[in-house]
């Protein structure tokens, strides 16, 4: 049987959360002129990602300036955190294949080892990769430790420590996104801004939210 609070969290977060996400991603997808499916899914769910994961930021912030006390876990955050860690892993999955096709160790090192002294990539589009790849895995790991039992099992202080990695995860997340961008595709349009507006809106709220704190 199902919870009352987990119907709750169901209705009231994951299926409009689920109806957002899949909604924008689809709309991505079939507003992009991309010629093939792949990077047509690699471009559709990284935005959604992006922004799922700046609002898993703004939640607590949000609640300390509206004068309420800060909790250890939040529901609607950590609903919006499980949608965060879903769209950004499959992102990274699918992204593994839109460039060098059936050759995905390439984007990690390089094809001619002994050109180079360090045959780890070093340069941009290694730099956009790898802070990708770990974004990735730290997003993995949260959504894997999202459970109540997880919470009990490592205990308040350990999971919220746990947690905090999120921030990291983010920090990460928007290398890999202007890496890409400015480096990689030399994109300069909306989508610069829209990436710039999420990690402003990320960093104000949050230098508000600890000064609210401080000041209490």
């Amino acid at each position: 049987m199902i919870s009352r609070r987990m119907r709750d969290r169901l209705w009231r977060h994951h299926l409009p959360i689920g109806l957002l996400t899949l909604g924008t991603g689809f709309l991505l997808y079939v507003t992009r002129g991309y010629p093939d499916v792949i990077t047509r899914l690699s471009f559709s769910s990284a935005w959604p990602a992006l922004v799922l994961l700046a609002v898993t930021l703004v939640i607590g912030p949000w609640r300390t300036l509206r004068g309420k006390a800060p909790l250890l876990s939040q529901d609607l955050r950590r609903d919006w955190g499980i949608w965060a860690g879903m769209a950004g892993v499959f992102h990274a999955v699918i992204g593994q294949c839109v460039h060098l096709r059936g050759r995905p160790w390439l984007y990690y090192v390089y094809e001619k080892l002994d050109d180079h002294l360090v045959p780890l990539r070093h340069d941009i589009f290694g730099f956009s990769n790898y802070t990708g790849l770990v974004a990735a895995l730290i997003l993995a790991a949260l959504l894997a430790t999202s459970s109540d039992a997880l919470m009990k099992k490592l205990g308040n202080a350990g999971w919220k420590k746990l947690q905090r990695w999120n921030y990291y995860g983010a920090a990460l997340a928007a290398l890999h996104t202007f890496g890409y961008l400015l480096g990689i595709e030399s994109i300069r349009d909306a989508s610069v801004a829209v990436a710039a507006a999420c990690v402003a809106v990320v960093l104000v709220l949050q230098l508000m939210g600890w000064r609210r704190r401080r000041a209490a």
